[in-house]
């Protein structure tokens, strides 16, 4: 047993010692470490499937306001559609009515103008008339019986004419 006196024997032995001493204490904290990182890790991995749950359901929120908001805008332009289609008939109706009435305005304007033409065509007939029959009886009639019935005549006819 010699190999006991060599100090390299002592040094070996103390060292194995030293391991199995120090061993499982190292071995006990890369454990713990590895068990903390784990911890950790889990952790980590739990938060991302929330954050991805959370995501998920924002995107399928705002996805379900995207289509609320097209179906909103589409109905807003069919209204606006409507209404427009509805004012466009309203200006023609609105046009066509002006139209008829500016028409008959004009008629009545020409119609009375017509009228009073042929009024004034009247009243200077009537005139002419009376003075041309007022000269006939001047010359035909003589006397103060024809100033009578001249003056007779010239006031009943002004009163039958008109």
């Amino acid at each position: 047993m010699e190999f006991l006196h060599d100090p390299e024997t002592w040094i070996a032995v103390s060292f194995v010692v030293f391991l199995a001493i120090a061993g499982r204490a190292i071995v006990r904290m890369i454990n713990k470490g590895l068990d903390e990182r784990g911890a950790k890790i889990r952790r980590d991995l739990e938060e991302a499937r929330r954050l991805h749950t959370e995501a998920e359901a924002l995107l399928a929120d705002y996805r379900k306001k995207q289509q609320d908001a097209a179906r909103e805008t589409g109905e807003i332009l069919q209204h606006a559609r409507q209404e427009a289609e509805l004012f466009r008939k309203e200006a023609a109706t609105n046009l066509t009515a002006a139209l008829g009435r500016r028409e008959r305005m004009a008629l009545d304007k020409i119609a009375q103008a017509e009228a009073q033409a042929v009024a004034e065509v009247r009243s200077q007939a009537v005139d002419l008339a009376v003075a041309a029959a007022r000269r006939i009886l001047e010359q035909q009639m003589a006397g103060p019986r024809a100033g009578g019935l001249v003056d007779q005549s010239i006031a009943e006819l002004g009163s039958k004419l008109h």
